[in-house]
């Protein structure tokens, strides 16, 4: 490949975790299964949330654009992943690598955002349940979950165009499952201080600030509820906000271990596999964690089945 700007580079070679072919394979064979499942549990909890009409709430639109969600997310990154896992080329095209990372990027900022207003929706709820239907009317929460796609749009495209123009030099080679930005900065041939800032500045508003707003939101959530008399006030309340309080603490875990954590000069296997459960395992355990703890969603998921299951009977 000769030396020389960008448009030298007419695609990229992802060498994540070659130097273990063995966990390629186990990986593989992970990946495939967990793919499924997501497809599976995801499209389930949106078609149970579209059917039964006492899901039609603010707190289950905003779970069925979570799943909806987890299904692009994946399903930009998974296939993709696959593929290289059993090619011996693993190479993907210069346009095919840009549109990867606007995805992830995208679709990861949506979800940083989205996971931030579904605290807020818990929050009226058990701090203002008598305001609550008054507050979260259906123009509020139908435009907090859509500017919540527009500014995951929106912060991919600034930080997708800017890292694509960058010259690459012929570097071409990036050791990662995935395009992901941060291992693709590593191949640029020139100044990237202007990215680092954007990156920092896009990190804090879309990692820091929601995960603020996410802790005051169950600082008050905390209050109100040690303030019920009953327990059985108390569990219900609780019950309420502990499905999405566990995917906060596995999403923003995984995140803020992958962007905000000091960066050695060599992708680490170890980030590697946090990118992977970051990318792969949050969105799998989502519809699980909302059913499981869920008391309406279980409700809903017999109802709807068993209403399959006798229009199948003879």
């Amino acid at each position: 490949m000769k030396m020389g700007n960008s448009s030298a580079v007419t695609e990229f070679f992802l060498v994540g975790l070659s130097k273990y072919p063995e966990l390629q394979l186990l990986l593989f064979t992970l990946c495939l299964i967990m793919y499924v499942i997501i497809l599976l549990g995801n499209s389930l909890l949106i078609v149970i949330i579209i059917l039964d009409s006492r899901l039609h709430t603010p707190m289950y639109f905003f779970l069925g654009n979570l799943s909806l969600l987890d299904i692009f997310y994946t399903s930009s990154s998974i296939p993709p992943m696959l593929t290289i896992f059993k090619s011996e080329r693993k190479s993907i095209s210069f346009m095919g690598c840009a549109l990867q990372m606007a995805l992830s990027l995208g679709l990861g900022s949506t979800e940083c955002v989205l996971l931030a207003v579904m605290a807020y929706d818990r929050y009226v709820a058990i701090c203002n349940p008598l305001r609550y239907p008054i507050i979260m009317h259906r123009v509020l929460y139908v435009h907090m979950a859509a500017w919540s796609w527009i500014t995951g749009c929106l912060t991919s495209l600034v930080q997708t165009v800017m890292t694509m123009i960058l010259p690459f030099c012929g570097n071409n080679v990036i050791d990662h499952l995935t395009c992901e930005i941060l291992a693709l900065l590593k191949l640029v041939c020139s100044d990237i201080s202007m990215n680092v800032f954007i990156m920092t500045v896009v990190s804090t508003v879309l990692l820091v600030i929601p995960l603020l707003l996410i802790f005051i939101s169950y600082v008050f959530i905390l209050s109100s509820i040690l303030r019920i008399n009953s327990a059985e006030g108390k569990k219900k309340a609780f019950s309420t906000c502990s499905a999405h309080l566990t995917v906060v603490i596995l999403f923003y875990g995984s995140a803020l271990f992958m962007y905000m954590k000091p960066k050695s000069k060599d992708t680490k296997a170890s980030d590697e596999i946090i990118a992977l459960s970051y990318g792969v395992v949050t969105p799998m355990l989502n519809p699980i964690i909302y059913s499981l703890r869920n008391k309406e969603v279980k409700e809903a998921m017999k109802k709807v089945l068993s209403r399959h299951l006798n229009l199948l009977k003879p």
